[in-house]
């Protein structure tokens, strides 16, 4: 009897070494590992048991909450799902796969989001095609928005696609028609990917394409770390800005080329501690501060540095433009060592900036200061003299600094002479071509009302 119990068990034991040596082939580690890639993908993140070990890196596939990717179907829910799921998670990874085609409609991606969360674009990104696609009762000023984000980095090698062309042709845009008019009519167009009141973003190694209007924008932002973009439009693309910051503070912009129909980059009012380096700008309205001071408005911006860069078949290099009748300031900039090559006006301060034919005359500005224009050379377009420096009458600029500025026509040997309208200043070695219409020292007076506003 004793002998009939150890049999039988000893031959359980045998019976569920098998089944288990069975189950384990049927979901050997491939297979195991995707049912739990699914589970953590496909429902929403819960809080973990006490002692659990920690995930970290957690996919989130924008395939698996059900984006088709083929170009044509709608997307967006999709994508907020895979947000929402991977917002909840430390270390997240939100992945756009390669090999596939997202339409997304105009979307708010909301923070605050858990740390380290990571936006991997390897597909393509693209809206709907065109203003007669855009969903009724849906803002046409924005597309993709992240609001209230802190410690996101995007990056990835896909494309950002936004389809501008057909926005491009709205009667309202400055295609200049006859006597340089622009025939009025619907004018709203999506700037492509905005960020609003955000912190320490990283946005890398992207391409974006053909925005409808400005391609990057960072509005009261703050830590903000752009490296390694490519960013292009048509030369004649109206409006399409490569990245444009305001109210934003302690930028870094490094190593990115852009090619579009306005400025590379324009910094608005607001920004200060913004370092941009080693970029390729054009063609393209070169890389700008302003337009500061429209409709009368308060702007200030100060710590600016523009340094180790190319400009090239560009309307302007450096510049900075305000309108009359703003207030503020302007201080601590520094543009150094960068590379000319056939632009129209390498060095441009104007502070009578219009948008129109003529604009009317006003007495207040945004006072600007401190400006230093260093190892600058190349050549420039004889359409144009090489240094514009117009200051306004009532606030002239002051403390403008020229150091080893070459200048040469891009073809012919005449060379044109700078012009200069109440700019104050000094030369620290003798440019070409000379600036002797700058004038020394200091004005006898400010209007104190005028630049005590920052």
């Amino acid at each position: 009897m004793e002998f009939t119990r150890l049999c039988f068990s000893v031959f359980s034991i045998f019976l569920l070494s098998y089944v288990c040596s069975v189950h384990g082939r049927l979901y050997d580690y491939p297979k195991m590992s995707h049912f739990r890639a699914l589970s953590q993908i496909s429902l929403p993140p819960s809080p973990a048991p006490e002692g659990a070990p920690k995930i970290d890196n957690a996919i989130f596939n924008v395939l698996s909450y059900g984006a088709v990717g083929d170009g044509v179907t709608d997307d967006t829910q999709a994508f907020k799902m895979a947000w929402d799921a991977a917002c909840q998670v430390d270390s997240a990874i939100l992945l756009v796969p390669n090999h596939y085609s997202f339409m997304i409609q105009s979307t708010i991606f909301t923070g605050p989001c858990k740390s380290g969360l990571v936006f991997q674009i390897e597909g393509t990104i693209m809206p709907p095609d065109g203003p007669d696609s855009w969903p009724k009762n849906v803002s046409k000023k924005q597309w993709l928005v992240f609001y209230r984000i802190n410690g996101m980095s995007m990056q990835g090698g896909g494309i950002i696609d936004g389809k501008g062309e057909k926005w491009w042709n709205l009667p309202c845009k400055p295609h200049k028609g006859i006597n340089g008019t622009t025939p009025p009519g619907p004018c709203d167009s999506p700037v492509a990917m905005k960020f609003f009141m955000s912190s320490n973003l990283t946005v890398q190694g992207l391409k974006i394409k053909n925005s409808p209007l400005f391609h990057f924008r960072f509005d009261s932002c703050r830590d903000v770390h752009l490296d390694s973009l490519y960013i292009k439009a048509p030369p004649q693309s109206p409006n399409t800005d490569g990245i444009h910051i305001e109210n934003t503070n302690d930028v870094t912009i490094r190593n990115s080329i852009i090619s579009n129909g306005d400025d590379c980059i324009s910094i608005g009012a607001g920004c200060y501690n913004v370092d941009i380096r080693n970029m390729t700008c054009g063609p393209s309205h070169g890389i700008s501060i302003g337009s500061l001071g429209f409709r009368n408005s308060r702007a200030c911006v100060s710590n600016i540095t523009v340094a180790d860069s190319t400009i090239k078949y560009s309307n302007n290099g450096v510049r900075i433009k305000t309108w009359q009748g703003g207030f503020g300031t302007v201080s601590k900039v520094n543009f150094n060592n960068i590379r000319m090559e056939s632009v129209r006006n390498p060095i441009i301060l104007d502070q009578y900036y219009c948008d129109k034919r003529s604009c009317a005359n006003q007495t207040s500005a945004v006072y600007i200061s401190d400006v230093i224009y260093s190892n600058i050379k190349g050549t420039y377009d004889v359409r144009s003299p090489p240094m514009h420096l117009a200051c306004s009458n009532n606030v002239p600029c002051t403390n403008l600094t020229f150091l080893d500025v070459e200048l040469y026509p891009a073809q012919g040997q005449k060379i044109l002479e700078p012009f200069c309208w109440n700019a104050y200043g000094a030369l620290r070695t003798l440019t070409i071509p000379p600036v002797f219409c700058l004038l020394e020292g200091t004005p006898q007076s400010l209007p104190s009302n005028d630049i005590d506003q920052c």
